[in-house]
C-alpha cells in the first residue's frame, strides 16, 4: 500500500483511501477493468462510494501519466495500469482483455513506431487483436 501512495503522491495527487484502493484494484486485476467493474469491487469495502469518484479518479490516473485508458471495447472504456507500449487481445465470447507480448507484431508496425509513416510522425501504436481466448476455447472444446 505504501509503494501506491508513494506513487500518487509523486504524481501531486492528493492521497485518499478511496484513490488508493482503484490504484491497489488496478494493479491487481490484469483483466482491464471498467470503471463499472471498479466501483463493483470497491462496494465491499467503500459502500458509499459512487461511480463518479470512480470516474473522476481514474481520469486524474489518466491525466497524471499512471493509467492508461484504452480503446479495445467499444462498449466502456478499459483502464491498464501498465503504461509502458504494448497491445492487447478482446476474448467475444468471455469480453476479458489480455496483454499481447510486442514481439508478436508485424515488422511494419515495430518499424513505424520509430518511424515516420507518409510524412506522419508516429508517436503511438497500438494494436487490439479480437477473437476467442485460449480459455473458452478449452471450454468449448
Amino acid at each position: 500500500m505504501e509503494r501506491h501512495m508513494t506513487d500518487i503522491l509523486k504524481r501531486g495527487l492528493k492521497v485518499t483511501p478511496q484513490r488508493l484502493a482503484i490504484l491497489k484494484l488496478l494493479r491487481e486485476k490484469m483483466n482491464h477493468p471498467t470503471a463499472e467493474n471498479i466501483h463493483s469491487e470497491l462496494l465491499k469495502e467503500y459502500p458509499a462510494v459512487s461511480l463518479t469518484t470512480v470516474y473522476n479518479t481514474l481520469s486524474r490516473f489518466v491525466e497524471a501519466g499512471m493509467v492508461r485508458m484504452l480503446d479495445v471495447d467499444p462498449q466502456k472504456k478499459r483502464f491498464d495500469h501498465n503504461t509502458e507500449p504494448h497491445n492487447h487481445f478482446q476474448c467475444r465470447v468471455c469480453n476479458n482483455v489480455y496483454d499481447v507480448l510486442r514481439e508478436a507484431e508485424p515488422d511494419f508496425i515495430e518499424g513505424s513506431r520509430k518511424n515516420r509513416i507518409e510524412g506522419h510522425r508516429v508517436e503511438d501504436v497500438s494494436v487490439n487483436l479480437k477473437g476467442v481466448c485460449r480459455f473458452c476455447m478449452r471450454e468449448s472444446v
